[in-house]
């Protein structure tokens, strides 16, 4: 690039940077035609001659807000000026020292300011109009006027005039059902609309007028004008420009106030040094706290699974494919073998079956296996269940607590929490992938199908690793209710029956005083009732699968509903109870452990529903 060529670029640069800009801002109502060569024109000339802002073009006539050099500015007006309709163009000039404006846009709009009322046509009628000198005038003397501010609510925040009426509306299409809300008593009384530039009030008043609103004037070129002719008497604060430069003061000038970058309101220099206003973050007016935010989020996941779970997800058909891992005890064993022994529940010949109808298949090549074939450890096979239907669950889910490291959450019954028997989809992890997909949540513990109340899971493996460790080691303080048959002779009393660490039919286990794992139980009575139950507070030492349940059976007991561990020391034949079936009287009422953020403790608490 020639050394004399690069200097001219920099010296208009610099003379660019450091030129005053004029900005115009006008309307004009008036019937307009072929729209479409129109902008084509505009936006040829405003490129041509470097100004920015936006023109919008409409049947109705034509609304803009332009920024350039002075006599560019004034090239453009002309121009205007000459097409039929808009020969009376008026602009109201401000200046300011850089460009409010990115860039250049000739939008073709239905309507140059939406109002949606059939009937309002401004170019045909607008109702009678007062000159800013004349209003400063009346509100000298104190005449009894109301000033109705047209505004949309943020832009009042800048600033308005004294004692004004402001009509609440967050756009201008609710302008009408905010006039039908005014009191009955304003359609007698003498009433003058404001807002910006005027545009507004050409169709605001008429339609006021049409409700039966009696005496209405429409400030004439609004605040701006009303500032160019007579200053800031009668007004408090700043006038909203819907520019970069947010405010114009009384003398036109741009002001420091901003807009917030999250819910664009106008900022004044005192928001601005508001605690919550955090740049291209929050302002005092969008600002939520992290309790707010929570409970908003929580709204929303109780919304999604209302819907994922109404119809249930597992209440259509499906074909669900049931992954099988061969475990190192059963290295060498045939399939059938390894099965009977994974999963005793299932008789031997059901197993046959199922080989018979081709619904145990190879992991990857979905072929079907043999009930002979001999198997190794870690080997995979999938069991089919064709067009499965699940059983009905109570997925009345409610989250407590949600934060970036966990969930806390009241769990129903009956609802399993994993997948496994009859139950895949309608299981809370299930539905806890669906609503909070992509992130995979993790359990840090579990509740039994039929028991209700406090869950904890983690938002990722990390917190995962952070938070199941405190039930491990016995960390976490877990309370429950318990509502049992009898009444216990001991108002405080305990139970150290060692319980089976291998599943029994159903799932169940056993006290195995011998080959069992140590398990502590404390109890305390907190009511004796009339119909020969009591009502127990349960604290678990340990973390034994059943262990409540068991211990109380044990004691002879046990808790009211539980279709496993029955009076008289007796086994029932069910596993998870129908929805429709009489309740578990087991709650986990109370959970603290150490938050694994914070680092400090945390608890939470739930009621039972059936108590």
């Amino acid at each position: 690039m020639p050394v004399g060529f690069f200097w001219l670029m920099m010296i208009s640069y610099c003379l660019e940077m450091t030129a005053t800009i004029t900005n115009i801002s006008c309307y004009k109502f008036a019937t307009l035609t072929d729209l479409k060569s129109l902008r084509e024109r505009l936006m040829m000339l405003c490129k041509e001659w470097g100004l920015k802002g936006t023109i919008l073009l409409s049947t109705e006539g034509i609304n803009l807000f332009i920024a350039g050099p002075r006599d560019l500015v004034d090239q453009l007006v002309a121009e205007i000026r000459s097409v039929p309709g808009l020969e009376g163009l008026a602009p109201k000039y401000s200046d300011s020292e850089h460009q409010p404006f990115n860039r250049m846009l000739v939008r073709i709009k239905k309507e140059i300011i939406a109002f949606g009322v059939e009937g309002i046509e401004p170019g045909k009628y607008t109702s009678p109009r007062i000159e800013a000198k004349t209003l400063k005038q009346w509100l000298d003397e104190g005449r009894p006027v109301t000033l109705l501010d047209t505004r949309n609510d943020y832009e009042v925040k800048l600033g308005t005039f004294k004692g004004a009426t402001v009509i609440g509306v967050n756009q201008f299409r609710n302008f009408p059902e905010a006039v039908r809300n005014l009191p009955e008593k304003l359609k007698k009384q003498p009433i003058v609309t404001f807002c910006t530039g005027g545009i507004r009030c050409e169709k605001a008043a008429p339609f006021m007028e049409r409700e039966g609103f009696e005496q209405i004037w429409q400030l004439e070129g609004g605040i701006l004008k009303y500032f160019e002719e007579v200053g800031g008497d009668h007004y408090e604060g700043e006038c909203f420009v819907f520019d970069q430069r947010v405010g114009v003061d009384p003398g036109l000038e741009e002001t420091q106030s901003t807009q917030c970058y999250m819910c664009q309101s106008p900022l004044s220099d005192e928001d601005q040094a508001d605690a919550r206003f955090v740049e291209n973050v929050s302002c005092p007016y969008c600002f939520k706290s992290t309790e707010q935010q929570m409970q908003e989020s929580l709204v929303k996941r109780h919304a999604a699974i209302q819907r994922l779970t109404t119809p249930l997800p597992g209440s259509a058909p499906y074909d669900n494919y049931r992954p099988l891992s061969v475990p190192k005890t059963c290295d060498g064993m045939t399939l059938l073998e390894t099965l009977v022994t994974i999963l005793p529940v299932v008789p031997r010949e059901e197993w046959l079956s199922r080989f018979a109808n081709q619904r145990l298949l190879g992991m990857e090549s979905h072929i079907p296996a043999s009930a002979d074939q001999i198997v190794r450890a870690g080997e995979r096979f999938v069991q089919l269940i064709a067009a499965n239907v699940e059983p009905d669950v109570n997925a009345d889910i409610r989250l407590l607590h949600e934060d970036q490291a966990i969930v806390v959450l009241e769990k129903p019954a009956p609802l399993p929490m994993h997948p496994g028997g009859r139950f895949n989809r309608n299981t809370l992890q299930y539905i806890l992938d669906e609503v909070y997909h992509p992130h995979k949540l993790r359990a840090c513990h579990r509740l039994d199908a039929n028991t209700t109340g406090l869950v904890v899971v983690a938002r990722t493996r990390h917190f995962a690793g952070l938070v199941q460790p405190q039930f491990a080691r016995g960390e976490v303080e877990k309370l429950y209710l318990a509502r049992v048959q009898g009444h216990p002779p001991e108002e405080i009393f305990a139970c150290d029956a060692a319980i089976s660490s291998e599943a029994g039919a159903l799932g169940s286990r056993e006290v195995d005083e011998e080959d069992g794992d140590a398990s502590r139980t404390e109890f305390r009575v907190l009511s004796r009732d009339a119909d020969g139950t009591a009502l127990l507070e349960a604290r678990p030492l340990t973390g034994r699968t059943n262990q409540i349940r068991i211990h109380l059976w044990q004691l002879g007991f046990p808790i009211v509903g539980d279709p496993v561990y029955l009076a008289g020391g007796a086994k029932g034949d069910t596993q998870t109870l129908d929805k429709m079936d009489a309740p578990m009287c087991l709650h986990a009422q109370r959970i603290s452990f150490i938050h694994p953020l914070s680092k400090e403790r945390v608890v939470f608490e739930s009621s039972p529903t059936w108590r």
